[in-house]
């Protein structure tokens, strides 16, 4: 189960439990995280159930509807600039570090580095997809930011079934594709992406992408129009990064036999972006929709 709607659920959960065992979180103690939201969203769940403490270092272009999502739950957002660097003492990420730094009995988890990311998925994720294929799957797509998710079920795909192909999905702007070469920007794309909760401009500690056997990239106009496509056509309530990992699918299932099986990832749901990519206005704002054609496509 994803109960608040991502699969980041697993590894918020993974990270608490392991953190307790551990002894590094007690009772009484603050979670800080640096998050783009889902991860932020999982964690203040299990906070709110545990009794913690919760507060989210969060960037500036992600949606309002995860902060209030994770108000709701009770914790404490903390918003950063778009373009400070991750270990930028005002970023994301180390700012999440100083933050907790500065106060009394706070823990940072971390799940740029945390291992409980990726194991979370090597133990639930990978699973249930062996099972609910029976062991047959052929090709493997899905998006990728920390990382967990992918080198998690990339591990134990890998030993199960070694002949399927992992692949990643990477919006441009990021860096994560490799060869490097696939990550310069086309003419008709932008260095900054505004599809949320995948692609860095940084390879965090969890990502193993030895276990990733190729790459797909995509824009953020193909990747909102294919999430709009499949809500519109397939009744799919997907968010963002799920048109990503699909329009990339396209491409790679290309190579594919009739036979053979595509597993996609569709990572969390329509929920946290109702003011972004699912309104026609924020989509004509941004030049991802034109106004004419929709309305041609209407009367057609």
């Amino acid at each position: 189960m994803n109960p608040t709607g991502s699969l980041k659920d697993r590894a918020a959960w993974r990270m608490i439990e392991d953190a307790e065992t551990a002894g590094v979180l007690k009772p009484g103690y603050t979670i800080v995280e640096p998050s783009s939201g889902n991860t932020g969203i999982g964690l203040a769940m299990v906070a709110a159930i545990k009794g913690y403490k919760m507060v989210v270092v969060m960037p500036m272009k992600m949606s309002k509807e995860k902060v209030y999502t994770m108000k709701a739950l009770g914790a404490k957002i903390i918003r950063t600039q778009n373009d400070k660097s991750y270990d930028h003492p005002e970023g994301m990420i180390a700012g999440a570090h100083r933050i907790a730094s500065q106060m009394k009995n706070a823990v940072v988890l971390d799940q740029f580095r945390n291992p409980n990311n990726p194991l979370s998925h090597y133990e639930t994720t990978a699973e249930e997809i062996l099972r609910d294929t029976g062991g047959k799957v052929d090709m493997i797509v899905l998006g990728c930011g920390t990382g967990g998710t992918a080198s998690g079920i990339g591990r134990k795909i890998k030993e199960k079934c070694p002949s399927c192909k992992l692949v990643g999905a990477d919006p441009f702007g990021s860096i994560l594709a490799q060869p490097q070469s696939l990550n310069d920007v086309p003419e008709n794309q932008i260095s900054y992406n505004e599809v949320e909760g995948i692609g860095y401009s940084f390879a965090a500690t969890t990502l193993d992408r030895n276990v990733i056997d190729q790459w797909g990239k995509c824009g953020d106009k193909d990747t909102f129009l294919m999430a709009r496509r499949l809500i519109k056509s397939e009744g799919l309530l997907v968010g963002g990064s799920s048109g990503t990992a699909m329009h990339v699918a396209c491409q790679a299932a290309k190579s594919l036999r009739p036979d053979q099986r595509c597993v996609v990832i569709l990572a969390d749901g329509v929920r946290n972006y109702l003011t972004k990519f699912i309104s026609d206005e924020w989509m004509i704002e941004k030049g991802f929709l034109d106004e004419a054609e929709e309305l041609e496509e209407m009367i057609q």
